[in-house]
């Protein structure tokens, strides 16, 4: 009886119970479960069937699928995903993994974006923030390599006279290996702009997560990253998918105004 007593107690403390608010976590760190399950605030992009509220860039058909699985064959198939042929709450890029990229209908300023991926052997993806600057998805698992611009959870870099700048490599190499589900949580603070429509300040990631481990930290884009979509820097934009890059499945896309990080 002394046990259950103490069970009660302890959660009492640690969780919330029915009606009760959710926890107030967001301190830059990883807690375990996906924090739209954690904290207050949250609510999907896709709603799990299909994709409403998502369209092709430049308007064009996107060529994106609903699934309910999606296989990866180790040996048979590296480099592919195969989805079951029933709808359900993951997004895959076709089932050849070649399609236009997806755009959400709606547009963001500063945001808390939190999302999972899964990529086969050597694919490439990424996540753009306001259509305009790119958290890569890439196949790192494994690297010996330091990290570059080019790896999973990396900033990407600009393209300006026919070569790469800037960008910000991960500060660690956070991948797993092809086949499974990985996240990203990204703190995304918006450029700033006067009344005249000067940007004033550049954007700003403030923290990245990949698979709860930080890879990048207050770092600043002076202007859209490469493959950008053909849109002006401003205070609200879409968010976009890449899915010309080779096979990746998307699911658990949450988002919710940006919050100041906790200083704990």
């Amino acid at each position: 009886m002394r046990k259950l007593c103490l069970l009660a107690v302890l959660l009492g403390v640690l969780g919330p119970a029915a009606g009760q608010k959710l926890f107030e976590l967001n301190d830059g760190e990883f807690h375990g479960d996906p924090p739209f399950l954690l904290e207050e605030g949250w609510r999907p992009l896709f709603n799990g069937k299909d994709l409403t509220g998502w369209h092709g860039q430049d308007g064009k058909p996107h060529g994106w699928i609903t699934t309910r699985g999606v296989l990866w064959e180790r040996l048979l198939a590296p480099t592919r995903l195969i989805p079951v042929p029933l709808p359900g709450d993951r997004m895959l890029n076709g089932t050849q993994g070649r399609a236009n990229n997806l755009v959400t209908d709606e547009k963001f300023g500063d945001i808390e974006l939190y999302l999972e991926f899964l990529i086969p052997k050597g694919s490439n993806s990424g996540v753009y923030l306001h259509g305009l600057y790119e958290v890569q998805i890439f196949d790192s698992y494994g690297s010996p390599e330091p990290m570059k611009t080019s790896d999973c959870g990396a900033i990407y870099h600009r393209w300006i006279g026919n070569r790469g700048v800037g960008g910000s490599p991960p500060s660690r190499n956070a991948s797993r290996r092809p086949g499974e589900w990985q996240s990203f949580q990204i703190w995304f603070r918006a450029p700033r702009f006067d009344a005249t429509g000067k940007k004033i300040e550049n954007a700003r990631f403030i923290r990245v997560l990949h698979n709860g481990l930080s890879v990048q930290d207050n770092v600043e884009v002076d202007g859209p990253t490469r493959a950008h979509m053909n849109l002006p820097e401003a205070p609200e934009n879409p968010l976009m998918l890449q899915g010309d890059h080779g096979p990746v499945a998307y699911r658990n896309i949450y988002v919710r105004p940006l919050r100041p990080i906790v200083i704990r």
